[in-house]
């Protein structure tokens, strides 16, 4: 691949994508960052970066038509707080006047849709990072007793069934009792208000979504979790094996480790 697209959202996401398509032989990177979500240095890893607002959709697809790039990869999240201050321009506008539900799913379909039609196609979110995504069983961290992992296979059920009716996809667990279910909210505030019922004994479980689209909505588990999970006093993270990316794997195995938080693939 000559070129690559990048759709940057908050975290260390884009980076990582963007090293590993280089290391691919991606040989030019043009990026769409969001105004006070995506990091600044991400500019000094590309080639060409341009800043819009959440919402503007006819300058995101643009950016893509100008520069002729025709693969576009989706990476990182927009905070739920940005996105209720959603200020669309007239594409954005028709676009959410077609949709007849208004979530993740049907908003980034129809952004790829868009895109498609300016010859523009959005390839997986896992692209170029196979190689992250989560084993099955211990993945890192202290070995667990099987009351734990009761708790873990548990979640894992109900996280399924949550994320089946769009709710979210994380939930807390502690003792077979669900302590916290993700919404609107976003996974890092469910664990912290799981945690805090949980007495430094809760789990928490993190799953995809039946027929989930992994061009724009791929489960991640990163370094930031990590350090939640932590100071919420849970002590196992439960992920779903085969779709779930580990991000900067290396350094999250010796951070989950360090911190005594075991990763666990279900």
């Amino acid at each position: 691949m000559e070129s690559l697209g990048i759709i940057a959202g908050n975290g260390a996401y884009p980076f990582e994508l963007a090293q590993r398509a280089r290391a691919a032989g991606v040989r030019r990177i043009v990026v769409a960052a969001f105004e006070n979500e995506t990091r600044p240095e991400l500019a000094s890893q590309v080639d060409e970066i341009t800043w819009i607002r959440v919402g503007q959709l006819g300058k995101m697809i643009g950016i893509f038509e100008k520069s002729g790039v025709q693969d576009v990869i989706m990476a990182g999240q927009i905070a739920p707080k940005n996105l209720f201050d959603l200020r669309p321009d007239f594409k954005a506008l028709l676009l959410l006047g077609r949709l007849k539900e208004r979530n993740a799913e049907s908003l980034f379909g129809g952004i790829a849709d868009e895109l498609a039609k300016s010859g523009v196609t959005l390839l997986s979110a896992t692209t170029f990072l196979e190689d992250s995504l989560a084993p099955e069983g211990h993945i890192a961290g202290p070995k667990l007793k099987k009351r734990t992992i009761d708790d873990l296979e548990y979640g894992f059920r109900i996280a399924k069934e949550v994320s089946r009716l769009d709710i979210g996809q994380t939930v807390v667990v502690r003792n077979g009792t669900v302590l916290a279910v993700e919404a609107f909210e976003g996974t890092n505030d469910a664990i912290q208000r799981g945690g805090k019922m949980g007495n430094g004994s809760a789990v928490m479980v993190k799953v995809s979504k039946p027929d989930q689209d992994f061009r724009f909505d791929v489960p991640v588990i990163g370094l930031q979790t990590l350090e939640t999970a932590q100071a919420a006093g849970v002590i196992a993270i439960g992920v779903e094996s085969g779709k779930t990316l580990l991000l900067e794997r290396a350094q999250l195995l010796a951070d989950a480790a360090a911190r005594k938080i075991t990763l666990f693939g279900l």
